[in-house]
């Protein structure tokens, strides 16, 4: 991606139906609303419901054309997931005493915040797999994206057997490893 796309940009690309603009703005955010989920009494499956319901309520809000948007696209999106998910637990009568103090004492700003931090590694990780070069990056990707197991990875990337792919996976772990913090540490792309 060149750049930082626009905030304006995107909504509009949004409001287009633009693939890339609705890739980038999943990508951006998505981790943030799992987690809020997840450390919030819910499992992955809600977060990507929760997370969908959101980006819809975003999406008929810039499709009316009178919607202005006075903050940033996450924090947005943040808070509407975070209304939504309060609402499901409510209807789900689950936790109520805990509700309240997720009401109270979650700052929202505070929790953006750490988000960011993680975010930052995450869009870090993932410059370090893509010049991580093959057949690293897709041994990876197969093994924790595509959840297959050493025998599967064995057979599509044509080792002798699982022991064989697993000295592989351990060897691109270990690479990933230095690019991933020689890049981060540095804060730039540049090795």
């Amino acid at each position: 991606m060149k750049g930082d796309i626009n905030e304006k940009d995107l909504l509009q690309g949004l409001a287009r139906s633009d693939r890339k603009a609705i890739e980038t703005i999943y990508r951006e955010n998505y981790n943030m609303i799992q987690s809020l989920i997840i450390n919030n009494s819910g499992s992955t499956d809600d977060a990507k419901d929760i997370f969908q319901e959101a980006m819809i309520v975003l999406y008929e809000k810039v499709r009316s054309g009178s919607f202005e948007l006075n903050c940033l696209i996450k924090t947005y999106v943040y808070s509407v997931s975070r209304r939504l998910w309060l609402k499901r637990l409510q209807q789900m009568n689950h936790y109520a005493p805990a509700l309240e103090s997720l009401q109270d004492t979650v700052p929202v700003e505070d929790e953006i915040e750490e988000n960011d931090r993680i975010n930052n590694e995450f869009q870090a990780m993932d410059k370090a797999i893509s010049s991580l070069g093959e057949p690293c990056k897709s041994l990876l990707e197969a093994y924790y994206l595509e959840k297959k197991n050493m025998q599967e990875i064995a057979l599509s990337f044509g080792y002798t057997n699982a022991d064989n792919a697993k000295n592989q996976k351990y060897k691109c772990l270990m690479r990933l490893k230095k690019i991933f913090f020689a890049k981060y540490k540095n804060g730039n792309g540049n090795e």
